[in-house]
């Protein structure tokens, strides 16, 4: 092989691709058009080719060194750019994408949300009502342990916070994927799950009432459940856009439909995972802890929701 009129032939590609590689380097991959991204690519690949070649034939160190040189700054931007390009796609999503998709599915999440809180008034309602109705719902040793003892249970958690906080985290999760999952059932499923931990909800807070523990409890709900609720009633949300998808298409049909409303169903299923996942770690460390006054567990929960509803009403600008 002449060496010479080998290299005299690729170096215009060598060069070439150094050009577009110092102005990634400086300016980033939107510097590129789309013509030009392809053809790094396809640059890339031809310049890797000419590596392994002179590694073969031998053709000296100087050219080795920068044709390697020219590859892993290829590698670099063509594989760990991407990667920081997905990283600012995900902080992108989390700043702006998942506020956007709250406010675009507000109605659906207020419904679930009033799902839920039918389920409560009318636990509460009845708990006021009839005594006996409690035992339906709320399971009869921890009647006993409130009425009787006049003690809460969340005590039980101190002491096994690591594994409480996973066991909450994991039984969140499974709760709010039913309530997405459960749109595939016409929402009957969804609406279930809402409605059934409404009851829950409202028989317990009503038991606590009823006992003169309602503060103590309170402080116990407000600094996870500011943050797990809200999850649920976004899974909530997401389980009636699909059931909205199978019902009522509207002018798509349903093949459109179900990816028009299973896209906004999954964005919020994206935003639930990290606040169940915070909401778990709150539960299991400290709303349960005897060491933090009750008054500062107030405090924090109506911080953390005030944050929350500041964060769901952001918009870019």
């Amino acid at each position: 092989m002449n060496v010479q009129r080998w290299i005299s032939r690729r170096e215009t590609n060598w060069k070439r691709f150094d050009e577009l590689l110092k102005r990634i380097e400086k300016k980033g991959l939107k510097s590129l058009q789309a013509s030009e991204i392809k053809e790094m690519a396809s640059l890339y690949r031809s310049v890797s080719a000419d590596l392994a070649r002179s590694r073969t034939q031998q053709l000296g160190s100087t050219i080795v060194q920068n044709l390697q040189s020219l590859t892993s700054r290829g590698y670099n931007q063509i594989y760990q750019g991407s990667r920081r390009q997905e990283w600012q796609a995900a902080v992108e999503f989390y700043l702006w994408g998942l506020p956007a998709a709250i406010q675009q599915a507000w109605g659906y999440i207020a419904c679930a949300t009033g799902i839920f809180l039918l389920g409560a008034a009318i636990a509460w309602w009845y708990a006021w009502q009839d005594p006996a109705f409690l035992s339906l719902i709320v399971p009869e040793d921890l009647i006993r342990m409130v009425r009787d003892e006049h003690k809460l249970w969340m005590g039980s958690i101190v002491g096994t916070e690591p594994l409480a906080s996973s066991s909450i985290a994991i039984n969140n999760l499974s709760v709010s994927f039913g309530a997405v999952a459960g749109g595939i059932l016409a929402g009957t499923y969804t609406t279930f799950l809402l409605f059934y931990n409404g009851l829950i909800i409202g028989a317990i807070a009503t038991l606590v009432g009823q006992n003169h523990l309602a503060y103590p409890f309170w402080a116990f709900v407000l600094p996870h459940g500011a943050l797990e609720l809200p999850a649920i009633f976004f899974a909530g949300g997401a389980g009636l856009l699909i059931a909205r998808a199978l019902l009522f298409p509207g002018r798509y049909n349903r093949r459109d439909a179900f990816k028009y409303y299973g896209f906004q169903a999954s964005q919020l299923v994206l935003g639930i995972i990290p606040m169940l996942l915070m909401a778990g770690t709150i539960e299991g460390f400290f709303s349960p802890s005897p060491i933090v006054p009750e008054l500062f567990k107030y405090t924090v929960g109506m911080g953390l929701f005030a944050l929350l509803v500041i964060y769901c009403q952001r918009q870019k600008g």
